[in-house]
């Protein structure tokens, strides 16, 4: 009899130990994209960058670089592009260098960002903008 219950606990324990599949709890959400760009403003310029968001979310957009003068005011706007220009949706006309736009993608689409003389350069300057996005 004592076989018997050595093969019953031994089957219970195999079976208590079997993998079976775990469910998580939480979702997981696919992870932000980081895309940074740059180039050279002229007076009387502008400057577009594209970029493809692959869901809705989030949008965020920073001036982070202004040079050679971190005061000096320019243009910045974020919108839907359209395949030959950029739609402003939200534009901030005294951005210096540290400015943020926030703004939300409705969907998957192409949307553009934008750095602009507001009539205050004399020279070129160069820039950097810092864009996260789902």
């Amino acid at each position: 009899m004592s076989r018997l219950y050595c093969v019953l606990f031994l089957a219970a324990t195999a079976a208590a130990c079997s993998s079976s599949p775990i469910t998580p709890t939480t979702p997981i959400s696919p992870a932000n994209v980081q895309e940074t760009f740059s180039g050279t403003l002229t007076k009387n310029g502008g400057s577009t960058h594209t970029f493809v968001v692959g869901r809705a979310g989030s949008v965020t957009v920073v001036l982070t670089t202004v040079s050679p003068d971190s005061t000096l005011v320019v243009g910045l706007s974020l919108g839907t592009w359209n395949g030959t220009s950029c739609q402003a949706v939200l534009a901030k006309d005294n951005a210096v260098q540290g400015s943020t736009l926030l703004g939300t993608a409705s969907t998957a689409g192409n949307l553009c960002v934008r750095v602009y003389d507001v009539g205050n350069l004399v020279g070129s300057i160069t820039f950097q903008i810092d864009v996260v996005h789902p």
